[in-house]
């Protein structure tokens, strides 16, 4: 049986951080679940930049079916945990069932993916203090704050934490988090 990786999102997440991380593990050959505070149609977005804009832009993305609810998830079942950016971490980071998955995962010290506005969920359940992580570069301070070491690379790996900062990064991020994954909940 194919060892089981959860990713944990909602509306507004960034297309790409959802959907690659998703596709890619499956090729891998993980059995890949997408949780959501509740069992619906999820609305992505996609982030770009725009000359003369001071940020990014968001304009509508793609829809996907989340597998379960938060209040569906049993921590012990997944080998690992993936959290994608886009807006959704904003206020992901407020739900109580959420922070229990998140924290269980680290308590076991089972791998995290992490990218761009991601880290503010980990914050959330105290998973940045002493680590070193990279984020979008936005967050520097939120990280700092969270007791975290910021680096501005694309990829940061601690442990079994692997942090990015954004989609452009996705080939090393992945790379990394499946280095340590197969160390740790490899395909059987």
């Amino acid at each position: 049986m194919a060892a089981k990786i959860l990713i944990v999102t909602g509306d507004a997440a960034e297309s790409l951080e959802v959907l690659y991380p998703y596709q890619r593990l499956r090729e891998e050959g993980y059995e890949v679940h997408i949780a959501a505070p509740a069992r619906k149609k999820l609305r992505f977005v996609i982030h770009d930049f725009e000359p003369g804009f001071d940020t990014y832009t968001e304009k509508p993305g793609y829809t996907w079916p989340a597998d379960l609810a938060f209040s569906e998830v049993e921590p012990g079942q997944y080998a690992a945990v993936v959290i994608p950016g886009g807006r959704a971490p904003e206020y992901l980071r407020n739900d109580p069932e959420l922070r229990k998955i998140l924290k269980a995962f680290f308590d076991t010290d089972k791998p995290v993916a992490q990218i761009c506005h991601g880290p503010l969920l980990t914050a959330a359940v105290g998973g940045l203090v002493g680590r070193r992580v990279t984020a979008y570069p936005a967050l520097e301070l939120d990280v700092q704050t969270a007791g975290a070491t910021f680096q501005d690379t694309e990829t940061v790996v601690d442990g079994t934490l692997v942090s990015a900062r954004a989609w452009p990064d996705h080939s090393s991020w992945m790379r990394e988090f499946l280095t340590v994954l197969r160390a740790k909940a490899p395909v059987t």
